[in-house]
């Protein structure tokens, strides 16, 4: 299949590669040559040499070029070459396996014609590069395929760093400049149905794959485009694979699992990037093939599997300022939808008193997260956020609220040595007065370590039998829950 290829041109390299060209993209003229299929990208072409002359070539000497790599000095005479030689609107709307067939072939010919000393294989890693460029990601696609990576962030064309195992790292990945940035972000945002640009410069949404991402851009963004992918983990970690990896003990993996399977109220409180989203997919695991299960998430991560799902959504606002749908609006339909559980992926805002209402009104077992640092702090950023929406309601009022709605907080952070744990367990005990009253049940002792070495501490159980132990006995799981009560 031809993309209108045009007759070859000598096209010097240019000093500094171009910006990426974003299909369809929004805004401005940083959308580029494959949004307007009129203009086409700029090239500075060789003087056209007189009739019945060879165009001269031993003038010139190839670029410096190491074997083995691929320059973006060579990436940018490349992509001007083909950029000269292509219809790049008509080769977007081919697709990127038709194009892929074009292209291969034809950047061997460029390579020819610029006299780069290209192996076979940088000259397939270079089409690749061209290819992430016009239909993925541009330079993190790499990033974005390794498995090992669970958080990218950019900050700005020349600084991406990405997390691996708790820890950050800067890569060697760049961009050629906040244009080709740029383009790309709106890219992502097209791909959800955003956009991205100086009238609308936050994004916030969730990609195909069901990665999270976060855009903001000029004039909010002062040193470029800032965008954030938190990578959709494809495979759901268990509780009993959190216990092998030390996020937690086998016993307090346990007391967890018995509580979801006696449906227990269970808030998971921590830090951004602690595992609370992890921590809550875990636990959902031992909700019961039967039930009916309604998720209410900003963006879409929970991986339920049982067969009675329904998930939700919010939705933002469009450009005209209508057509919003937040989460207090999805709880309050939920509880129309007879559910037998509810899961609100975070709470953060007025819903939150209608997530302690789900829960008073015989929607046991139903979970959510909270940011805060321990699990005392949850249950104030809880009131407040009731408060918040319901500044009529009094503090008593709430407070009792939460005694009867909540039955356990889980407490997880990401820890210096960038491994996530969960550091206490809580049990909300009851009221005096107008205090919630709660009691630990499990913690972290840390026990300190050098800077740069791992931490050394322990999982402790402080020995006081938990309140719910009455209701694990309804559901004849009282013996087993005695046992870890017993075990060291």
């Amino acid at each position: 299949m031809s993309f209108g290829r045009r007759q070859p041109r000598r096209v010097e390299p240019p000093e500094a590669p171009p910006a990426v060209a974003a299909p369809g993209g929004h805004g401005g003229d940083a959308d580029g040559a494959a949004a307007r299929p009129a203009q086409q990208h700029a090239v500075s072409a060789a003087p056209a040499a007189p009739a019945g002359s060879a165009a001269p070539r031993a003038d010139r000497a190839p670029l410096p070029i190491e074997e083995g790599a691929v320059s973006d000095a060579a990436y940018g005479a490349v992509r001007a070459a083909m950029m000269a030689r292509i219809n790049v609107s008509a080769a977007v709307l081919g697709g990127r396996d038709a194009m892929e067939r074009e292209l291969r072939p034809l950047v061997g010919e460029i390579v020819v014609d610029q006299r780069l000393r290209l192996s076979r294989a940088d000259q397939d890693a270079l089409a690749k590069r061209l290819l992430d460029d016009m239909f993925g990601l541009g330079p993190i696609e790499p990033l974005l395929a390794d498995p090992t990576i669970t958080d990218i962030m950019i900050n700005g064309p020349k600084q991406v760093y990405v997390e691996r195992a708790g820890k950050l790292t800067l890569t060697d990945v760049t961009f050629a400049d906040n244009a080709q940035l740029t383009n790309i972000a709106q890219r992502i945002a097209a791909s959800v149905g955003r956009r991205v640009d100086e009238a609308s410069p936050l994004v916030d949404a969730r990609l195909a794959d069901g990665s999270r991402v976060n855009i903001v851009t000029a004039p909010l963004a002062i040193d470029g485009t800032a965008v954030s992918i938190r990578k959709f983990a494809k495979n759901r970690i268990s509780l009993a694979q959190m216990a092998r990896q030390g996020n937690l003990s086998h016993q307090m993996a346990h007391v967890l699992e018995i509580a979801s399977r006696i449906r227990l109220n269970v808030i998971i409180s921590g830090g951004t990037g602690s595992g609370k989203t992890t921590l809550l997919n875990a636990l959902s695991g031992f909700i019961g093939a039967g039930e009916r299960v309604v998720t209410i998430e900003d963006a879409a991560e929970l991986q339920l599997h049982q067969p009675h799902v329904v998930r939700l959504e919010t939705r933002p606002i469009n450009i005209e300022g209508k057509g919003g749908i937040d989460q207090r609006q999805l709880v309050v339909n939920a509880l129309r939808m007879r559910p037998d559980r509810i899961i609100l992926g975070e709470t953060r805002g007025p819903e939150a008193f209608d997530v302690l209402q789900a829960m008073n009104t015989g929607h046991d077992g139903s979970m959510t997260t909270i940011h805060a640092n321990t699990a005392r702090d949850a249950l104030v950023r809880l009131e407040n956020m009731v408060i918040s929406g319901n500044p009529n309601l009094p503090l008593r009022f709430v407070r009792a609220q939460i005694v009867s709605a909540v039955h356990l907080v889980a407490q997880v952070s990401r820890m210096r040595d960038g491994v996530r744990r969960v550091t206490e367990i809580v049990e909300i005990s009851g009221a005096e007065g107008e205090v919630v009253t709660t009691q630990q049940l499990f913690r972290f002792v840390n026990e300190g370590g050098a800077p740069g070495e791992g931490i050394r501490g322990h999982f402790a159980f402080t020995g006081i039998r938990p309140a719910f132990a009455r209701r694990a006995s309804d559901y004849g799981l009282d013996a087993e829950l005695e046992s870890l009560m017993q075990a060291d």
